[in-house]
């Protein structure tokens, strides 16, 4: 794990850090790869976050959600210490029972489901697993169905 201490920069909305190019190098090293998201664990003020370094307008950058700056009591302009590493572990999102059902009765919105990239598989998943009552959930997997017959949108998407 490496350790380093950055100021706390903002885009649009988004507060973000620039890692150091010698940690930089390490990640990439231990990640196997420079191109796309870098999975990584970090540890601010003793607590623990999984976060992916993403690469925007040609720089590395490290964004901070809200809870990585409260953990730190620190905001945008203050420099925040970070101890941070590369993450192996297999970030999955898991598919609702009741959604994965729906699929295997639909072979057609499963094989569009399996057609999509990985990206807006993760964002139906994410968003069916986030329901919080029976009722949203079934609404919810029936347009989500639909959707992937094309004859709906879904989470903000047009037909795919």
């Amino acid at each position: 794990m490496k350790s380093f201490s950055a100021e706390i920069f903002i885009i649009g909305i988004n507060p973000y850090v620039f890692v150091p190019d010698e940690i930089l190098n390490y990640l990439f090293k231990k990640a196997g790869k420079e191109k796309g998201h870098i999975p990584v664990h970090l540890t601010i003020n003793k607590e623990k976050f999984i976060q992916h370094l993403v690469k925007y307008s040609g720089e590395w950058r490290l964004y901070l959600n809200t809870p990585m700056r409260k953990a730190a009591g620190k905001d945008v302009g203050d420099i925040i210490q970070i101890k941070i590493d590369f993450d192996a572990a297999k970030r999955t999102t898991p598919m609702h029972p009741k959604f994965e059902t729906a699929l295997n009765k639909n072979k057609k919105a499963k094989d569009c489901f399996n057609g999509l990239p990985p990206s807006r598989q993760k964002e139906i998943l994410r968003y069916l697993n986030n329901l919080k009552s029976e009722e949203a959930l079934n609404k919810n997997i029936e347009r989500a169905i639909n959707f992937l017959h094309g004859d709906a949108r879904f989470v903000g998407r047009d037909k795919p």
